[in-house]
């Protein structure tokens, strides 16, 4: 009997043995399988045999997989076989390039606890058999094109803790099971099709931290049972049709940090119950019906960095109490009917980088300790009924990036001291208000300025020839003042349009129609003899005042050797103080900054010793100021013979513009097909762009024409002196500006006003068009309203393929061109897609372009 049981013993065990290498075989053939499908890059040379040290692959017992990550990888291919890992535990697929059905079978994966195929293109619906997967802890299908109601098969989902269904195309009601998941800690479904109200069993979820419902049409009030539980951290609802009050409720949740409740049409008063809110740390319900007197209680929330509470109906004053926030960061009370004096205490938030308190009432004066608020970098007074003269101390806000004075009853002069502001970039604007007196030419200084508004005023003399030094300026209006004589001849000021100067009677020039005929000399000209022969190649470095102004300036000086021999023959001696370079030919490459050199000053500092910042054997550079005050590195070879004469084109050519090599190169019969080198340009300018937003800049003018390339078509980003900081502390990172030029704009920027870096990845979308299409950003043969991208996006609709898209000189040249082409359509598709959430990042963009080269 005992040898009996030993042997059942014995072969139950060799049936589990032999069960276990057979699940172990079967999954070495599954993994073996995928990769052949999917190939895997990382898995491209691995031993199948080792296939549990696999990159992304993670075993269990008996080397069943239980982990199988392959995110961020930019893949494509069918992905049913993995539902044949029947040991999974987890399975993450994002931020690829999968598309299709969602398949059915992944409900099969019974052990599965994580699901994420959130960043793909899955379409279709979501599946019912997903109720199946009763072990289910996280599930993110976010960022898909998923369309239809939520499977009510979802609610036996017991255990699940975190849902995340957002950036798709679902629609319906939020199904009231939702509130059965009594183990969910984050519910976000924003930027879907979602109607009617957020149900109120949603307050029975116990530990429910974050609640994202943000850009969907909910409508109705906003629970106060998702207050009940008092563990809510996070609510953004922003971009709905709720309705109603802000619950009293609110001030149960204690750790909540962020409120985000703007764009609705929520009514009545914040309650003071805000006050319990220690951890608060965002409060934004801007464009709502809010009205009352602010809520001193505010104060009592120390750790908040942001309250916006624009474009309401609030009244009354800013409580005094709000200068006790020392982490507030930005204060947004636009467009409501505030009145009364900026309280004194809001000059101690020391951090404080944004006071937005324009369209208003209030009727007090600036105050002379305005500038106390050493951070301040955006001052909106803007549309109120400002008094007083503008404080000299103005000066002193060394890190202004905005000024906004306009529509107040401002008396007395622009103070010069506004030119100390030299971070001054997005604008100044003084305009509509009752100041007299010159322009100061000290404003000259502001060579980031992008925007100048003085229209309206009782402003006269001269424009100052001085303005020539804002280097960076696109936007000027001095309209409607008292001002005389010729307009400077400076490139933005001539291609303003004839507005910006009306209602002066005593300008003349252009962009006028009147004559100042011969009374005003304001044009110089260069007398030198011509003497030796030089060459200078300058670049503008901002060696002393950190301008990020890039200036490339190739400057051919001739000798003349026979004009030489001439006068040694006549017995003429030159005069040694006339012996010194001489400019017979210039090129500048940035057009606002051709004022803004003096080419004399350029040659004479050449000559002083002191000016000498290295020497090398054929070559010397100088530091060069200009009296503008931009400071350039001045190079100047010792000798050029026939070769660099020869090459000069060339050498202007090196820092040719990506615009340039796009479209007249193409055009010339020379013309060789260069692929590669243009996806190697794409990629560059990627990497520069991903430079800028890693260090938190925001460039406002992407386009062919600002991308320049050197002699061996190394692309640089160029403008950066139209670039901003990008601001820390909204998610959006955005700021308000100019936004860039024409057919590179993102559609966005018509109701928002707002740049920002998804709008940096479409501008840089409209780009890689052109460099794929050869056509420039606006075509007339595009048709009226039709730019490029929409001339791609609806090649479908004209019969066309995406091959017929591409420039057929180089698509046609090779089928590895070809593939390489419309892999790198489908990326410049990406980046101009219509919601800039769905937008991929640029350091995204950079790995899908190398993975194509």
């Amino acid at each position: 009997m005992e040898i009996l049981c030993l042997l059942y013993i014995v072969l139950g065990l060799y049936v589990s043995v032999g069960e276990f290498v057979g699940a172990e075989l079967q999954d070495q053939a599954i993994i073996q399988a995928i990769n052949q499908e999917l190939r895997v890059p990382e898995w491209s040379d691995a031993n199948i045999s080792d296939y549990c040290t696999w990159q992304g692959v993670l075993c269990g017992n008996h080397s069943m997989v239980e982990k199988l990550d392959l995110s961020h990888r930019s893949l494509r291919g069918n992905v049913s076989l993995i539902s044949e890992l029947k040991s999974l535990k987890l399975l993450d697929l994002s931020n690829n390039n999968f598309g299709g059905l969602i398949p059915l079978a992944f409900g099969d994966l019974s052990e599965l606890e994580v699901l994420d195929l959130s960043s793909n293109k899955f379409e279709g619906s979501i599946p019912s058999q997903f109720g199946d997967l009763r072990s289910l802890k996280s599930l993110n299908i976010s960022n898909n094109l998923l369309v239809g109601e939520l499977p009510m098969e979802l609610h036996g989902l017991k255990k699940l803790q975190d849902l995340q269904l957002s950036s798709n195309q679902l629609s319906g009601f939020i199904p009231s099971w939702v509130g059965n998941l009594t183990n969910l800690r984050v519910f976000s479904a924003y930027e879907n099709r979602l109607d009617g109200r957020i149900p109120d069993n949603l307050g029975l979820i116990p530990e429910l931290q974050i609640l994202n419902l943000h850009s969907n049409q909910l409508e109705g009030p906003i629970p106060a049972s998702i207050f009940a539980s008092g563990k809510l951290e996070v609510l953004v609802l922003t971009q709905n049709n709720f309705s109603g009050n802000l619950p009293e409720e609110i001030g149960n949740c204690r750790g909540l940090s962020s409120i985000r409740i703007g764009n609705n049409h929520l009514v009545g008063t914040i309650p003071k119950t805000i006050g319990n809110l220690s951890s608060l740390t965002y409060f934004e319900a801007d464009n709502n019906n809010l009205s009352g007197e602010l809520v001193s209680e505010f104060a009592r929330c120390s750790n908040l960095t942001l309250l916006n509470l624009a474009s309401n109906g609030f009244s009354g004053m800013i409580p005094q109490e709000f200068g006790q926030l020392m982490d507030l960061q930005e204060l947004i009370l636009s467009g409501n009917g505030l009145f009364g004096d900026i309280p004194k205490p809001i000059l101690s938030c020391k951090s404080l980088n944004k006071l937005d308190i324009s369209n208003n009432k209030f009727n007090g004066t600036i105050p002379n300790e305005i500038c106390n608020i050493s951070r301040l970098q955006y001052l909106l007074l803007n549309l109120n009924s400002i008094r007083g003269e503008i404080p000299h101390e103005i000066g002193s806000c060394a890190k202004l990036l905005e000024l906004q004075l306009g529509s107040n009853y401002l008396t007395g002069t622009i103070p010069p001291e506004i030119g100390r502001i030299r971070n001054l970039q997005i604008a100044l604007n003084l305009s509509f208000n009752h100041l007299h007196g010159p322009l100061p030419p000290e404003l000259g200084k502001l060579d980031k300025l992008v925007s100048l508004d003085v229209s309206n005023n009782r402003l006269s003399g001269n424009i100052p020839t001085e303005l020539k030094g804002m280097l960076s300026l696109i936007e000027v209006n001095f309209s409607n003042n008292l001002f005389g004589g010729p307009v400077p001849t400076f490139v933005p000021f001539q291609k303003s349009p004839t507005s910006s100067f009306l209602g002066n009677k005593g300008l003349c020039g252009d962009p006028l129609n009147s004559s100042c005929g011969n009374i005003y000399d304001v044009h110089g000209s260069y007398h030198h003899k011509v003497s030796y022969r030089i060459v200078l190649a300058v670049i503008g470095s901002g060696l002393a005042v950190f301008t990020s102004v890039t200036i490339v300036v190739l400057l051919f000086m001739i000798r003349e050797r026979q004009e030489k021999a001439a006068k040694e023959a006549a017995g003429i001696v030159d005069d040694p103080t006339d012996d010194k370079p001489t400019i017979v030919a210039g090129t500048v490459f940035v057009d606002n900054l051709q004022q803004a050199i003096d080419l004399d000053a350029v040659v004479n500092a050449t000559l002083k010793d002191s000016n000498k910042l290295s020497s090398g054997t054929f070559s010397s550079v100088y530091k060069a100021t200009m009296p503008s005050g931009v400071v350039l590195s001045v190079r100047r070879l010792k000798s050029v013979d026939k070769t660099i004469i020869h090459h000069q084109n060339k050498m202007i050519r090196e820092l040719e513009r990506l615009s340039k090599l796009l479209h007249e190169s193409t055009k010339q019969p020379e013309y060789q097909p260069d692929w590669p080198t243009r996806l190697s340009i794409a990629i560059g300018v990627a990497e520069g762009l991903a430079f800028l937003h890693h260090v938190a800049i925001i460039h406002l003018d992407i386009s062919s024409g600002n991308v320049l390339l050197d002699a061996n078509f190394k692309p640089l980003v160029g403008e950066i002196e139209i670039s901003k900081l990008l601001d820390p502390t909204r998610g959006t990172g955005s700021i308000s500006a100019v936004a860039g030029s024409f057919g590179y704009i993102p559609p966005e920027y018509a109701y928002t006003m707002q740049v920002t870096a998804p709008g940096n990845v479409y501008s840089y979308g409209v780009v890689l068009l052109e460099i794929l299409t050869s056509r420039q950003p606006v075509e007339e043969d595009f048709g009226e309203g039709v730019d490029l991208v929409k001339w791609v996006q609806s090649a479908p609709v004209r019969g066309e393929t995406p091959e017929q898209i591409l420039d057929a000189r180089l698509s046609t040249v090779s089928f590895g061109w070809r593939k390489e082409m419309l892999a790198a359509l489908k990326v410049a598709l990406l980046c101009t897609d219509g919601t800039p959430a769905k937008r991929p990042k640029m350091k995204n963009v950079i790995e899908m372009l190398r993975e194509i080269k």
